[in-house]
C-alpha cells in the first residue's frame, strides 16, 4: 500500500510541529502532524519535564522519523518534506541563520541535521500560531492528559 501510495506521483509530505512546555522548564509535550497523499496522522506525546525549546527539537525529531516509518525507507529518498512549526527561533537555527550555542539543544539539531538525509530535500517554513492550531491541539491533548 505504501509503495503504490507514493509511487503514484505523490513526493511530498507537510508536516506541523509544536512542543510546549506548562513552566520553563515544566511538564512538556509535543504534537506532530503529518500529511502525505490524502493521509493525515496525528500525534502528541508528553515528555516529562522539560524547557519548552526541548519540546520543540523533539517534536521535529519525532516527526522526521515518523514520517519516516509511515512512507518507507525507499518512498522518503524521493519526498520532498516541508515542515512547519511557529517557533521562529527554532527554524531560524535548523536553518543554519543561528548558531546552536546551548549544549542541551545540539544534540538535538544533530539528530534532525542527519535525519534530513533520509529525504530527498527537507524544507523549513515558519507559519504563525494560528496556523499551526493542530499541532498545537495535540500538544495540549498530551499535557491535558486527553490522548487515547
Amino acid at each position: 500500500m505504501k509503495q503504490a501510495l507514493f509511487s503514484g506521483g505523490i513526493h511530498e509530505v507537510t508536516i506541523h510541529t509544536d512542543g510546549g512546555s506548562r513552566g520553563n522548564p515544566g511538564p512538556a509535550a509535543i504534537g506532530v502532524v503529518v500529511k502525505y497523499g490524502g493521509v493525515k496522522k496525528e500525534y502528541g506525546e508528553t515528555l516529562g519535564n522539560q524547557t519548552n525549546n526541548v519540546a520543540e527539537y523533539q517534536a521535529v525529531v519525532f516527526a522526521l522519523k515518523k514520517t519516516k516509518q509511515h512512507i518507507g525507507k525507499a518512498n522518503s529518498k524521493n519526498a520532498t518534506v516541508k515542515l512547519y512549526a511557529d517557533s521562529e527561533l527554532l527554524l531560524k537555527k535548523l536553518k543554519g541563520e543561528y548558531k546552536v550555542e546551548e549544549e542541551s539543544l545540539q544534540m538535538f539539531w544533530m539528530q534532525i541535521w542527519n535525519l534530513r538525509l533520509d529525504y530527498k530535500k527537507v524544507e523549513f517554513h515558519h507559519v504563525f500560531r494560528e496556523k499551526n492550531k493542530e499541532a498545537d491541539r495535540m500538544v495540549n491533548r498530551a499535557l491535558d492528559g486527553r490522548l487515547s
